[in-house]
């Protein structure tokens, strides 16, 4: 098979990455043999190509944003067919640490994230354990399919908090999770939505996802106002920002991944007397098949939101193209469509 190959700018590949021939895995005890179809460019996946990424083993197939076709299963799997349409949950949880026991399956102390620390979707082929795996509905193509996991994880951060219903949201950031939080807040009644991104092609998307109004960073000066803030972008510059936004009882989520040695300035007293809420919100949790329902409503409305398609040998190019102001959301076929 073909797979494109990181590693971690370690073994001098060529920016970072390789298009290699190799021998296709087997579908072991449990696991199911999948051909993936369209694959998701997430963050994650631009963190590892430039070896940034702590938790990044290498050489590595990434991509963990995924749907495809069975090609085999192995012994012990019932709940699958050979040709059955499915999505991959990448988080493979113990099951019975703490954190998993709390059903918090994204903390769990032994995760072994699909396209991180084993090989994922950015191939012809990827095998997989039977519990990650999931049916994908008939109402759903691959473009949807592949937005089921990041999807997720803007479903796990809203689980998190207080509802969203008739509330005021500022979103910081209009990549693809920001974007997907815009739809969902919209989708679970919002009043109003903003966003505030630098990018005039992702400040459009926004309006076109269901924002009111979209700012370049700068341009909003009201202060205080607002009763949810999302930070999607990752930047300690919007988080501090953020955090001057929300009116009393506001509520900050942080989705968006900072560098593990940033920080920001926090005076407790303004915690205490305007009783904020400060959110964590990482990963999906246990919110993926959750996800698969969501998505067969908002589908319709995020047809937009992809806005390019390469495919596996144009890697490079679609890689690049993630990294522009001029990307929604960046996918890799990697098989045909059948």
């Amino acid at each position: 098979m073909r797979a494109l190959v990181f590693d971690g700018r370690t073994s001098g590949y060529e920016g970072g990455m390789r298009l290699e021939n190799r021998e296709s895995p087997v579908a072991g005890p449990g696991e199911v043999l999948i051909a993936p179809e369209l694959v998701g460019i997430c963050g994650t996946d631009l963190h590892l190509l430039d070896g940034e990424y702590p938790l990044g083993r290498f050489p590595r197939i990434a991509g963990h944003e995924f749907s495809g076709r069975v090609l085999a299963i192995g012994p012990g799997v019932t709940r699958f067919a050979i040709g059955a349409r499915v999505c991959v949950d990448p988080n493979i949880a113990c099951g019975t640490c703490s954190m998993c026991r709390e059903g918090a399956f994204n903390l769990c102390s032994n995760l072994v994230p699909v396209g991180v620390t084993i090989d994922g979707g950015f191939a012809e082929a990827v095998a997989v354990p039977e519990k990650i795996v999931h049916l994908l509905p008939q109402s759903l193509d691959a473009q949807a399919a592949a937005l089921i996991e990041p999807l997720a994880c803007v479903l796990h951060a809203f689980e998190r908090a207080p509802t969203l219903q008739d509330a005021s949201v500022l979103v910081y950031g209009a990549g693809s999770i920001g974007l997907l939080a815009i739809a969902l807040a919209r989708h679970q009644g919002a009043a109003r939505i903003e966003v505030i991104e630098p990018s005039a092609t992702r400040r459009a998307a926004a309006l076109e996802l269901g924002a009111e109004v979209a700012f370049a960073p700068g341009e909003r000066e009201t202060r205080r106002d607002v009763r949810f803030v999302i930070e999607a972008s990752g930047h300690p510059a919007a988080v501090a920002d953020a955090l001057d936004r929300l009116a009393p009882r506001g509520v900050l989520i942080q989705m968006g991944v900072c560098a593990p040695e940033a920080q920001i300035a926090l005076t407790p007293f303004d915690l205490f007397d305007r009783e904020l809420s400060l959110i964590g919100s990482q990963s999906l949790s246990g919110a993926y098949g959750r996800a698969i329902e969501v998505m067969t409503m908002l589908a319709p409305a995020l047809q937009g939101l992809v806005s390019h398609v390469f495919a596996l040998d144009e890697a490079r190019e679609a890689f690049a193209t993630a990294r522009s102001e001029m990307a929604r959301k960046v996918l890799i076929r990697c098989n045909p469509s059948p």
